[in-house]
């Protein structure tokens, strides 16, 4: 006999085999011995959670001569004929291939018969969210008051485009997602069955991977069993199989993007390449390890909601104590971004290198909750003596006549005559000034250049706009201003500006703190 796939030789046949729906099991459970079937049902859900397999246990059930518990014997001649797939009194319609009103009509034609045998007749129409609006008006009649041995079961993955006209003449039942724990579970049993070995963490992934889907879950066991039939099944080698990247991986890249080390980073994404895995599941897959980091890093005792080993959960709290949850909220917002772009994309690892090289570089994107981090990259650098603003001083002109080029430069402005006593004295004094502002404000002001503004005011120049939007904030200026009064007694009036990009500060500003500051040396 030829090879049967686990999700088909492992589908239920009783209702106490369905896993994970036992809201819905016990409710058509008690129908059945209350002998108070409904004429009309409606299952809907996500794929793999057993709307049909419910469907076809349901129409065993109603028609079985010995039931027991509400539930099919499994023995009789309805049950083995239904089982084997030759009852008359079953009937299964895919509704993506035949979605027209003359489909439907011949339904309504053929209920007037009763069943040859049995008490029901069971209609089972899979994917009904397909049929078209002339079906389904065709359908409307025959569905509220179909003869007393006529059972439908529609069953849908997208209930939303089922017409309200036919929600409200059926008995509506959501299949929830399976549970990790239920489809592990389940999958231990089978494997016992199978005398298979295989690893409880392998399992595991398994279950996860299969996002709520027991047939999903099957399937994917089951070509990992394939890949390495006669052997035990691990944790490795399911990675292998599905394409997908260990958790140490993830923390390796994260800790590799926090230092802002692109080419280490990008090292990473070579080796997972050469390794074959699939970047779109990797994306996924790292964006659900951000967000345990995110709910590790905001949450107390959350070891109950992650679903990740003790060994995983001691790492990820060390993680987060290297990030801050804004910088979090950004890289998840990236890379979901990333995820629906990867779905179309030719060129997925470019666009994965992109997401990775603007997580390291803040500065290439202009959303606002880029700013804080950009602000963190500009300290890191003035911390590490790297001066953030030095290509912002740069000046590059392309032009073929070296004449043109210095006809378009401004003329450099020339030192006043006079500079008022009051800020010559701030001059004299801003370093020690500077040095007693706030945290923030006093790294920035270590890059600070001063000149004369209008009106005799202090101007304070700062290398790139970044840093002019953070020391001209009213706080900080206010700050400044009186820090400067504090010291000489006066109050000075503060403006904040900034180089501009392609251009030197001795191109647009008078640099007085020079002047002032100028040693003069007499020679004998």
């Amino acid at each position: 006999m030829s090879y049967t796939a686990l999700y088909r030789k492992f589908r239920p046949t009783e209702f106490a085999d369905v896993k994970g729906q036992d809201h819905i099991i016990t409710t058509l459970q008690n129908q059945i011995k209350a002998n108070r079937i409904g004429h009309a049902y409606l299952f809907c859900g996500t794929r793999g959670t057993g709307k049909t397999t419910v469907a076809k246990i349901f129409a065993k059930a109603v028609n079985c001569e010995h039931p027991a518990d509400g539930s099919p014997c499994g023995e009789c001649a309805m049950c083995r004929s239904i089982a084997a797939g030759t009852s008359m009194n079953v009937i299964e319609i895919d509704a993506a291939s035949n979605n027209g009103v003359d489909n439907i009509r011949e339904i309504r034609e053929e209920v007037a018969y009763r069943p040859t045998e049995g008490r029901y007749k069971v209609y089972i129409i899979d994917e009904v969210h397909m049929l078209s609006i002339g079906a389904f008006n065709a359908l409307l009649k025959t569905l509220e008051e179909p003869p007393e041995y006529v059972i439908f079961i529609l069953a849908t993955t997208e209930v939303h485009k089922i017409p309200i006209t036919i929600l409200s003449r059926c008995q509506h039942y959501d299949f929830k997602r399976i549970t990790i724990e239920t489809i592990s579970d389940r999958l231990k049993e089978l494997m016992v069955t199978e005398q298979v070995e295989v690893e409880d963490r392998a399992i595991r992934y398994v279950a996860k991977a299969a996002d709520g889907s027991m047939r999903d879950a099957l399937s994917l066991l089951d070509q990992c069993i394939a890949f390495y039939l006669g052997q035990k099944l691990t944790y490795d080698n399911v990675l292998e199989v599905l394409g997908a990247v260990d958790t140490d991986v993830f923390s390796l890249l994260l800790r590799n993007i926090i230092k802002r080390d692109i080419p280490k980073v990008l090292d990473t994404v070579e080796d997972l390449v050469m390794q074959g895995r699939e970047l779109t599941q990797l994306s996924s897959d790292f964006t659900w390890y951000l967000r345990n980091l995110l709910l590790v890093k905001t949450s107390d005792n959350i070891e109950d909601v992650l679903d990740v080993s003790t060994e995983n959960m001691l790492q990820l709290k060390e993680e987060a104590q290297m990030i801050e949850s804004d910088m979090l909220l950004r890289y998840i917002r990236i890379f979901s971004e990333l995820s629906g772009q990867l779905k179309y994309a030719t060129q997925k690892r470019v666009l994965l290198e992109v997401a990775l090289i603007k997580l390291c570089t803040p500065a290439m994107e202009v959303e606002q909750d880029t700013l804080l981090d950009r602000i963190r990259a500009v300290e890191e650098k003035l911390e590490q003596g790297i001066p953030a603003g030095a290509a912002a001083e740069r000046v590059v002109y392309v032009s073929g006549d070296p004449g043109a080029a210095q006809a378009k430069q401004k003329a450099r402005p020339e030192l006043p005559n006079a500079i008022p006593e009051d800020i010559q004295e701030v001059v004299k004094n801003f370093r020690p000034i500077a040095d007693e502002a706030s945290g923030m404000l006093r790294t920035f002001l270590k890059k600070a250049r001063l000149s004369l503004g209008g009106d005799n005011r202090l101007m304070i120049v700062m290398p790139g706009t970044l840093e002019a939007d953070v020391v001209g904030k009213e706080e900080h200026r206010q700050e400044l201003e009186a820090l400067i009064e504090n010291r000489i007694g006066k109050k000075v009036e503060v403006e904040v500006r900034h180089v501009e990009e392609g251009r030197h500060f001795e191109d647009t500003f008078v640099d007085i703190e020079k002047k002032i500051n100028m040693e003069i040396i007499v020679e004998d």
